[in-house]
């Protein structure tokens, strides 16, 4: 994260008045976890490329400062990044800004895959659990890698990778997105097999495609990819962010409130659409891309578990909570992804709500109403679902924790204030 960036949000808290209905038509950013990665794909290509509605963010900032220090020249006009990698000058990537940044690590696939050699730090990140990376470098090894971990350093060599059939253990995003970039120039073809399903892993097969790659089956559990000896240049629309979307979503529902979103792809948000309609909320598919959510009053509990996509999604399990807190009668929820992921629980008790927690299930018995509170936001997620359940409180709310917002919420109490919400950026009292 950008450090200025990264100081600002720590001295800020969000004030939220809760109570008010919202109302309007909010814009859904470009994908944060597409656009962190397709920065990442350029990395294959010899030529400029051009990405389009790249959100504002400071994940998005610290991206691009590892490509610059790989040598890619970069501009940016709002939404808009050119990229030229033609040349690149150093495939280390450097520590102290990989240390900050978990998808940095992508760089590992196409810089193997396009220079014959990649020194990728471990990544940092998030504080939601554990993502190991053996699964990158157990598949980089069956392209023909050499790869060893050493100081912390993942090295990796190949003077041309091999296409292979491989099983991923687990349907890592991660793991299915650096291989599939690595395979888009190796030689032969290979086989994805347990593959991510995930919107953004399509979005980035698309993208290579539109460079010159041959993939198919992007979006299902086997991904074939046939090699080619280079990528050309392209121009390329981002994907809407449907965890964005979906914030919204509970940010009309907590509030009674009739919003509508745009551009947003409901097909990418089957499992969350699904769930709201089965609570007691009208969803209603609108002209070029939008979706509306309408409330039909009393909205009942329900039970949850994460799974990886098209299941319901992890990054929506904290957010879609806040609303359960608010819901008639108990609703169970189970985190199946992450092990560290309910971080928000005390923060959401501390506004009045009634949850349990026994390892990763949590039992919530609905309010009649949440207060404000001062509460802290332990990773992205959990803050947004803070920032949504202040909606919905009972007086004056005060969030700490805006630099995990920042990094995945582009203009977030911008677009809220534009819905009608009371919502201000402030500095903290001892900043």
């Amino acid at each position: 994260m950008d450090q200025s960036v990264s100081t600002k949000a720590n001295s800020s808290i969000l004030e939220v008045w809760g109570g008010t209905p919202l109302q309007g038509k909010v814009n859904i950013s470009g994908a944060k976890n597409s656009a962190l990665v397709l920065m990442a794909g350029a990395l294959l290509c010899s030529e400029p490329c051009r990405l389009r509605n790249v959100p504002s963010l400071a994940d998005i900032q610290g991206m691009a400062k590892i490509l610059k220090a790989l040598g890619v020249k970069i501009k940016q006009d709002n939404d808009v990044l050119e990229l030229d990698p033609t040349h690149i000058t150093t495939t280390d990537a450097p520590y102290e800004l990989v240390s900050k940044l978990r998808a940095s690590f992508f760089a590992i696939g196409p810089l193997l895959a396009r220079m014959g050699v990649a020194k990728v730090p471990l990544p940092g990140g998030c504080a939601i659990g554990a993502r190991p990376v053996e699964i990158h470098v157990r598949g980089l090894k069956q392209l023909g890698a050499e790869v060893y971990i050493e100081h912390g350093v993942v090295h990796a060599y190949a003077s041309k990778l091999k296409g292979a059939k491989i099983y991923l253990d687990y349907p890592s995003v991660g793991a299915t997105e650096t291989l599939m970039m690595a395979a888009t120039l190796a030689e032969g073809e290979t086989v994805l097999d347990n593959a991510a399903q995930e919107p953004e892993v399509a979005d980035l097969a698309n993208f290579c495609i539109s460079m010159g790659a041959k993939i198919t089956g992007a979006g299902t559990k086997t991904i074939t990819i046939s090699g080619v000896p280079k990528l050309h240049s392209t121009d390329y629309n981002i994907v809407p962010d449907r965890i964005e979307a979906g914030t919204f979503l509970m940010a009309g529902a907590i509030t009674h409130s009739d919003i509508l979103l745009s551009p947003v792809v409901p097909d990418h948000l089957t499992a969350v659409i699904a769930k709201l309609r089965s609570i007691g909320f009208q969803l209603t598919p609108d002209a070029q891309q939008g979706l509306r959510i309408q409330s039909k009053g009393v909205h009942t509990g329900t039970e949850i578990e994460t799974l990886p996509y098209p299941g319901f999604p992890t990054d929506m399990q904290s957010i879609f909570m806040a609303l359960l807190t608010l819901s008639e009668g108990n609703s169970v929820v189970t985190e199946t992804v992450f092990e560290n992921r309910l971080g928000h629980v005390p923060e959401l008790v501390r506004m009045g709500a009634d949850i349990r927690v026994k390892g990763n299930i949590a039992v919530i018995h609905g309010v009649p109403f949440l207060s404000g509170a001062p509460v802290t936001g332990t990773d992205l997620r959990a803050t947004a679902a803070l920032v949504v359940a202040a909606l919905a409180a009972k007086g004056k709310t005060s969030i700490e924790g805006l630099q995990h917002l920042d990094r995945g919420y582009s203009d977030f109490e911008q677009k809220l204030r534009g819905l009608g919400a009371r919502i201000e950026r402030v500095p903290a009292p001892n900043a």
